[in-house]
C-alpha cells in the first residue's frame, strides 16, 4: 500500500504492544514514518480508579514498550499532558499531517477522541480511530429490536455466533524523526509515589505473551473443572494484560480457538473460556449504553436501597481481618498482589454487600484502587452482579453462603492457609467451612467472625424484599 501520509503520530493509549496493534499496523502501513506518543496522566495518588499497584505495572510495560520500538527505529515520546493539549503540540513540532489511535469503550475515553478529532479538525489533519479492544463494539452486538442486551445469556449467544477478525502480525519500520522533545518516561515518582511492595505479574509485551502460551497449554484444556478452584492456577491470569493492551483479544481468541479446533475435553474448556471473554464485552456494551450504572443500580427497582455506614466491619473486610477465612485470605491476596482469583471476587463482594449489608460503590472503587486489572466495566458489572442489582437474569436472593463456597472452591484449605499465616497450622480444612465451635478463634491471633451470615442473610431478604415491594 503506498503511503498516504508523510509523518503519522501515534497515540497510545491502552494498546501498549506492537503485535496485533490495529491503528499502529494501518500507520506504520499508510506513513512514510510514525511518531509514537503516551501522554502521562496527571493522577496524584487520589484518584478512586487507580493505585500504586496499577501505576507500577504501567511503567514496566511502557518501558518494555519503549525498548520494542527500538527495534522497529522508532522512539517513544513522553508528554505529560492532555492528549488533545499534547496532540496539538506535537502536530505544530513536527508537522504530522495523520494522527492514529485505537478507540476506547468507555466514555471517559471517548470524551477525549472526541476533544483530539476536534483538534485534528482545526489544524487540517487526518484522525483515525479503529477499533482494538474488544472483538465486537457495543453498537455490534444487539437484539433482534436492535437494543442492547441486558442479559449476558442471549448476548454471549449472539457475540460467539459472530465472525472474529484474525490477530495481525508486527509492523513494520517507523522511521521515527529525531529531534522530537520527550519528557522522562513515566515511573513511581512521577505520581509521588514509592514502591508498592506488590508481588504482581511480570509486565509488558513479552510477559503477556509467555502468559498467553503458558495459559494455552497448561490452563486452558481443563479450564472448566479447575477455574473456579482458588488455591489452583485455573486461570489464564492474562487479565491485566487485557486491560493495559500489552496483548489483544485478538490473540487470546485466536489461541483459544486453536484448542476449540482440537477437539476433545480441552475443546470444552477452551469454549467455556472463550465465553468468559464474551462476559467482558457484555459489561463494556452494558456501560456504553447505560452509562449511569457507574452511580446508579442497573436494576432500577433496587435505586435507593438502604445501605449500613462503614464502619469497622468495613475495615475488617478491607485487611482481611472478617474471622471469615476465605473472604480474608481473598482481601490478603489482592492485597499483596494486586490480583483476585475470580471466585474469590465474587465472594468477597457478595459478603460486602449482603452480609455487611456495606453499599457495592464502596468495594467497587476499593477493588480498582488494588487490582491491578481493574477494568471499569468488569469491576462494575461484577460488583452489582453480587449485590444483586446488576444486569443479571438471576434473582435478588442469590446469597453465596461464605462457610460453603469455602467447603466447594478450596475444600483442603490450601488457600486459605497459603495468604493467612496465623492459620497456617489449623490441620483440618473442615475448620474452615462453618462458624468457629464453642465460638472459640480457630487461632489466638485470628478474629471471630465479624458476624452471624445465617442472621445476616435473612436481614438481606428482609430488606430486599421490603424496598421491592415500596417500589412498586
Amino acid at each position: 500500500m503506498p503511503a498516504r501520509y508523510a509523518l503519522a503520530v501515534h497515540w497510545f493509549r491502552r494498546d501498549l504492544r506492537l503485535i496485533d496493534n490495529s491503528a499502529l499496523h494501518a500507520a506504520s502501513r499508510q506513513s512514510l514514518a510514525v511518531l509514537p506518543v503516551y501522554f502521562i496522566s496527571g493522577w496524584e495518588g487520589s484518584h478512586c480508579w487507580t493505585g500504586p499497584g496499577r501505576q507500577k505495572f504501567l511503567c514496566e510495560s511502557l518501558a518494555s514498550l519503549a525498548e520494542n520500538l527500538k527495534t522497529l527505529e522508532g522512539r517513544l515520546v513522553f508528554r505529560r499532558v492532555a492528549a488533545d493539549e499534547g496532540i496539538r503540540a506535537l502536530i505544530l513540532e513536527s508537522g504530522a499531517d495523520a494522527v492514529f489511535f485505537n478507540r476506547d469503550v468507555d466514555l471517559f475515553g471517548q470524551a477525549m477522541e472526541r476533544r483530539v478529532a476536534a483538534v485534528c479538525a482545526e489544524l487540517g489533519v487526518a484522525c483515525i480511530g479503529y477499533d482494538d479492544v474488544v472483538l465486537h463494539e457495543p453498537s455490534e452486538v444487539l437484539t433482534q429490536k436492535g437494543e442492547p442486551y441486558r442479559v449476558f445469556t442471549p448476548y454471549g449467544r449472539a457475540w460467539l455466533q459472530r465472525e472474529k477478525r484474525l490477530p495481525l502480525g508486527k509492523p513494520s519500520k517507523f522511521n521515527t524523526p529525531p529531534g522530537i522533545a520527550s519528557q522522562p518516561a513515566p515511573s513511581m515518582a512521577t505520581w509521588g509515589l514509592a514502591s508498592s511492595g506488590v508481588a504482581y505479574v511480570a509486565a509488558g509485551e513479552r510477559a503477556a505473551r509467555q502468559r498467553l502460551k503458558e495459559a494455552m497449554s497448561a490452563c486452558i484444556p481443563n479450564y472448566q473443572e479447575r477455574r473456579d478452584q482458588v488455591s489452583e492456577a485455573g486461570t489464564s491470569r492474562l487479565s491485566q494484560d487485557l486491560r493495559f493492551g500489552t496483548i489483544s483479544i485478538r490473540s487470546v481468541f485466536a489461541a483459544a480457538a486453536e484448542v476449540l479446533a482440537g477437539g476433545g475435553a480441552p475443546a470444552q474448556s477452551a469454549l467455556v473460556f472463550q465465553k468468559e471473554l464474551a462476559w467482558r464485552e457484555f459489561y463494556m456494551q452494558i456501560l456504553a449504553h447505560f452509562p449511569d450504572v457507574l452511580e446508579l443500580e442497573f436494576n432500577a427497582e433496587f435505586r435507593g436501597l438502604p445501605w449500613d455506614e462503614p464502619g469497622e466491619a468495613f475495615e475488617a473486610w478491607k485487611s482481611g481481618r472478617t474471622g471469615f477465612p476465605i473472604i480474608d485470605a481473598a482481601m490478603r491476596q489482592m492485597l499483596a498482589t494486586g490480583f483476585m482469583h475470580n471466585r474469590a471476587r465474587m465472594i468477597t463482594a457478595m459478603f460486602l454487600t449482603k452480609d455487611l449489608h456495606m453499599d457495592w460503590r464502596l468495594g467497587e472503587s476499593f477493588f480498582m484502587r488494588h487490582l491491578i486489572d481493574g477494568e471499569i466495566a468488569s469491576n462494575n458489572g461484577g460488583w452489582q452482579w453480587s449485590a444483586g442489582t446488576g444486569a443479571d437474569a438471576a434473582p435478588y436472593f442469590r446469597i453465596q453462603n461464605p462457610w460453603l463456597q469455602t467447603a466447594r472452591f478450596d475444600p483442603h484449605g490450601h488457600y486459605i492457609r497459603r495468604w493467612i499465616p496465623e492459620l497456617a497450622g489449623v490441620a483440618e480444612a473442615k475448620k474452615f467451612t462453618s462458624p468457629p465451635e464453642n465460638g472459640r478463634p480457630l487461632a489466638a491471633d485470628y478474629p471471630l467472625p465479624v458476624v452471624n451470615h445465617q442472621q445476616e442473610r435473612d436481614r438481606t431478604l428482609a430488606i430486599f424484599k421490603r424496598h421491592r415491594e415500596k417500589s412498586r
